[in-house]
């Protein structure tokens, strides 16, 4: 089974991209599920999903808990499930550079030593201004969509995925998708 992970803060184009690689993936026959948390099928998104339109200190703690076992129960029930060849989780270990700066390394490190994890791994990444601007455009707001959070959670974020395939978001659609098809081509040949 192939297991790719599309991360990266608020607003850098996970869903879109996400989306793009399972067409990729679908059009070649291949069956593919896609998880992207927080999901709405099960109590713990729902959960983080309340918790992120929330403000102060307890709902960060509450999105980020409910968040990572959110993505747990997306791993027990479709990691290496036979009827899948590819399985791509947005928003998977980068929800740890939410927490307190100690707490996120320790998160972090704990969770990616824990779950799977693959060469697929690409963190989608844009200026907080970039990220400002698309918000606007927005009816709703999430608790970390201000330009302080996404500067203290991007430079969290860098430091947590430095092994991770970086892909910048901040051009097209079609030039990002560019960079990240170069990758698959890349990591599907060595398969």
């Amino acid at each position: 089974m192939r297991f790719i992970v599309v991360d990266g803060l608020d607003g850098v184009g996970k869903d879109t991209h996400a989306h793009l690689i399972k067409k990729r993936y679908e059009e070649n026959g291949e069956k593919v599920i896609l998880r992207s948390h927080p999901e709405s099928d099960n109590f713990f998104g729902r959960k983080a999903k309340k918790a992120l339109y929330g403000q102060g200190k307890i709902n960060k703690l509450k999105a980020s808990i409910y968040y990572m076992l959110d993505v747990l129960l997306s791993i027990r029930k479709y990691y290496r499930k036979k009827e899948y060849d590819t399985i791509i989780m947005v928003r998977y270990l980068v929800g740890t550079a939410y927490l307190p700066t100690k707490l996120a390394k320790i998160a972090y490190q704990f969770f990616y030593n824990f779950v799977p994890t693959s060469e697929y791994m690409f963190f989608l990444d844009a200026s907080p201004n970039e990220l400002i601007k698309r918000f606007e455009e927005r009816d709703k707001k999430e608790m970390f969509e201000t330009f302080d959070e996404l500067v203290k959670v991007r430079k969290k974020a860098l430091l947590l995925v430095k092994n991770w395939n970086i892909i910048s978001t901040s051009e097209s659609i079609e030039n990002t998708a560019s960079q990240i098809k170069k990758v698959l081509d890349s990591l599907d040949k060595k398969q």
